[in-house]
């Protein structure tokens, strides 16, 4: 008992010298801004009250726990992109940076009580021992996963490079077996695709910009440029972004040095800059277009925009997400970080995109930037662009709605659990390039949808029903209500008839998703070529070179 009692005090005191200690460093540093007395009095606020739970709580507190809490809370209060990285969390930032972690090399996904195996990376420790898409995870090191979040799976998984870890799994159809798996440091392809497509258009994908994502990009386009690459296709859809200077280098490769790309404004002044193209370019004339979509973030929106704003290349597809902040990382104590948003940037033309206005938020609400503030700026040639509302491309192509029975098939892993039985049934597939369901195939894949058991309803069929409340509230209910009945009999939801009015929808999902089990995500790329609207406009424009500059002139 005296034991406890001292270490307490002892921690107490520690705390309370730290938080002394901070505030004489803050009333020092800020000693000269208006709001140095308000950051000393919360600090003294939030000392009082982690010593009085410390002190008089009920029950013993968990320390740790309740710190990292409040860190959380108080960070939510500012946009998503500041963010604390608890020392436990640490792989997760090295992950993001650097897109390398010790580990087994797999995609995890929860499903019910157990995380399967969602796809194994291709020469990688998982695949190489053994495991597969479909894989049950039942135990890790003897340890039961059931209920076990992915984060938790995850976090067993990973470990130092040369380590084994023992996973038992479930595999469907073949029953229990357990491999041992020696970790290895796993780097995700910042380019987990490149080739040449037909009329010499050469195709890069580029999913993160972490610090080796220029690099990546130079060495793929110099291997396409030997193949006899005369036009580009720089594919960033999905690219959530990553370090900023990585996208100065890419944008590098195709504007003069010297060239301005992007530009930060900060509150401090300090952290304002100005960044500009350093190198010599590899290719000043190649004809590019950029593939971009609502998951086009941050640094993706800086390569997209400043090609745009030059008016050095094509954009094509969907308006990107919006992303006009930058964030800096700050090492703290003890083994933990904080990202923070310390700018926003700002592309050649001067416009920025960011879209939603995390600094005045209205009940915790965040809105759009009002249509009253958007600003019309001009690319080097005079066409008009506009900042609020991320990148919008220069051809618009929207990518297909899915059907709600696809929506369902794929949310209740129907079609994953399919290609699976498949993959287990057949060792081996034709070429990934002529690989295709066959009407046969997809009869089976109906007759195995139908016998399992779910329910969904169609969207008009959603909002037949709103309108017949609506017609209750007005008392029209009884007057239309063989008509509705009607109505409702067509559009209601039916496996039978929606697999067959969506078959060539859900065929091409399948179809992707069986080709996943054999080539992996380089499968699942060059698979969904043919299907690929955005892509077959890009080429579109690159083979007419008269409606390529067209488009890049006012």
């Amino acid at each position: 008992m005296v034991k406890n009692t001292r270490n307490k005090m002892l921690k107490m005191i520690n705390i309370k010298s730290w938080i002394v200690g901070l505030s004489l460093m803050f009333s020092t540093c800020l000693s000269a801004q208006s709001n140095g007395f308000e950051v000393i009095k919360n600090l003294e606020l939030i000392d009082l009250i982690y010593l009085n739970l410390e002190k008089f709580y009920v029950d013993e507190t968990r320390t740790g726990a309740i710190s990292k809490a409040g860190i959380e809370a108080m960070l939510a209060e500012l946009d998503p992109y500041t963010v604390f990285y608890h020392e436990s969390n640490i792989e997760d930032y090295r992950m993001m940076t650097t897109g390398q972690y010790g580990g087994v090399g797999a995609v995890i996904r929860k499903i019910d009580d157990y995380v399967i195996v969602s796809e194994p990376y291709e020469n990688n420790p998982a695949l190489e021992a053994g495991l597969r898409a479909g894989d049950k995870i039942l135990e890790i090191d003897g340890k039961d996963m059931k209920g076990k979040s992915t984060e938790e799976v995850s976090t067993a998984l990973k470990g130092v490079k040369g380590t084994s870890v023992n996973v038992k799994v479930d595999r469907p159809s073949q029953g229990e077996m357990t491999f041992s798996v020696t970790r290895d440091e796993i780097k995700m392809p910042d380019v987990p695709y490149s080739g040449m497509l037909e009329g010499n258009i050469g195709y890069i994908k580029l999913n993160s910009f972490t610090q080796t994502a220029s690099s990546s990009v130079i060495e793929a386009y110099k291997a396409l440029k030997e193949d006899g690459m005369t036009k580009l296709i720089l594919d960033l859809r999905g690219n959530g972004g990553g370090m900023l200077i990585e996208s100065v280098n890419i944008v590098n490769m195709f504007v003069p040095e010297g060239e301005k790309v992007v530009e930060t404004k900060a509150r401090i002044v300090e952290e304002n800059r100005t960044y500009r193209t350093k190198n010599k370019p590899l290719d000043l004339d190649i004809p590019i277009v950029v593939l971009i979509d609502g998951g086009s973030a941050s640094a993706s929106e800086i390569v997209a925009g400043t090609l745009q704003d030059l008016d050095r290349g094509v954009v094509v597809g969907e308006t990107s997400f919006g992303k006009g902040l930058v964030q800096r990382t700050l090492d703290l104590k003890y083994g933990s970080k904080m990202k923070l948003t310390i700018a926003r940037y700002y592309t050649p033309s001067g416009r920025c995109v960011q879209k939603l206005d995390y600094f005045h938020k209205f009940e915790g609400k965040v809105d759009e930037i009002p249509d009253s503030l958007i600003t019309i700026y001009k690319t080097k040639n005079g066409r008009d662009v506009i900042d609020g509302r991320g990148i919008e491309p220069d051809v618009k192509v929207e990518t297909e709605d899915l059907s709600r029975l696809a929506v369902v098939l794929l949310m209740e892993n129907i079609i994953f659990d399919y290609a699976t039985d498949y993959a287990n049934n057949y060792p081996t597939i034709a070429n990934v390039e002529s690989f295709n369901v066959s009407d046969k195939e997809y009869e089976r894949f109906m007759r195995y949808v139908e016998s399992r058991e779910f329910e969904y309803t169609t969207r008009t069929e959603e909002k037949l029903k709103k309108l017949l409340e609506t017609a209750k509230s007005e008392n029209y209910d009884k007057a239309i209500a063989d008509e509705y009945e009607a109505l409702l009999n067509k559009v209601k939801a039916s496996k039978e008839k929606d697999l067959v009015l969506f078959k060539e929808q859900i065929k091409k999902l399948l179809q992707n998703e069986i080709v996943s089990r054999y080539y992996f995500q380089t499968g699942r790329i060059v698979n969904s070529f043919n299907e690929d609207r955005a892509l077959r406009e890009a080429m579109s424009i690159l083979n007419d070179a008269k409606r390529y500059n067209s488009i890049l002139q006012p």
